[in-house]
């Protein structure tokens, strides 16, 4: 399986053939089985533009329901899955103001420039470093929401699962990316698990979402189980 991992990846990156390829790395690259621009710039792409819808339509609930306190958001669906009840708590505004608008403009951003890497255009590096910096924050944020919905305001919010849906993977492929070529500077004692991060992207992203999931499931277990 690995073996045709890297195979597949290597024929991705070089856009041809393998036969004549050299084992290892390629040039630049701490991994075998690099992330590759086309992969990269869909995921900023589709994961900016469904973020983007996701954070505007959350965006427009919360005006609706400031101008008419008797609203039901469209979200609002039963006890536990209810955003009507998370947009009314102070972890839904944060810095003083509604948390989606920091989502539009973030997601704007990564779309953006989705456009500018499927367009084949060279990011400068300090952008993708800063990019980079920027999704790492991500996610710190969406982790800190996470806890905060399960065990503090006691709902989910739909749209909000999907931004979470949209940061993870965005993390954990760019951090990959960013080890893997240089991005992030990684000491030569500790290569050895900067390459296990590039090598196993995909499962680490695969456990995050199992580990929420796991969460929501046992945090609710109460509610589901009525449903059964």
């Amino acid at each position: 399986m690995a073996g045709t991992t890297d195979r597949v990846a290597r024929e991705d990156s070089a856009g041809g053939s393998t036969e004549d390829l050299p084992d290892g790395p390629p040039e630049g690259h701490l991994s075998a089985i690099p992330v590759s621009p086309r992969t990269r710039g869909l995921l900023l792409f589709l994961g900016g533009l469904l973020g983007f819808v996701a954070a505007f339509t959350l965006t427009v609930e919360r005006i609706r329901l400031a101008e008419d306190p008797g609203y039901v958001p469209s979200c609002s669906i039963n006890p536990v899955i209810s955003c009507g009840n998370v947009m009314q708590t102070h972890q839904a505004a944060l810095f003083g103001f509604p948390n989606p608008l920091i989502g539009i403009a973030a997601f704007a951003v990564s779309t953006f420039l989705g456009v500018l890497v499927l367009s084949r255009v060279v990011l400068p590096r300090w952008v993708e470093r800063g990019y980079l910096v920027g999704i790492t924050l991500g996610v710190v944020f969406i982790g800190w929401l996470i806890g905060q919905s399960l065990y503090r305001i006691h709902a989910l919010c739909p749209y909000c699962v999907v931004v979470w849906a949209v940061v993870v993977p965005t993390f954990w492929t760019h951090l990959a990316d960013g080890l893997d070529r240089g991005l992030v500077p990684v000491p030569r004692a500790l290569r050895g698990a900067a390459r296990v991060v590039v090598d196993y992207r995909a499962l680490l992203v695969v456990l995050s979402f199992l580990a929420v999931v796991a969460m929501v499931a046992t945090r609710f277990w109460a509610y589901w189980s009525t449903l059964l």
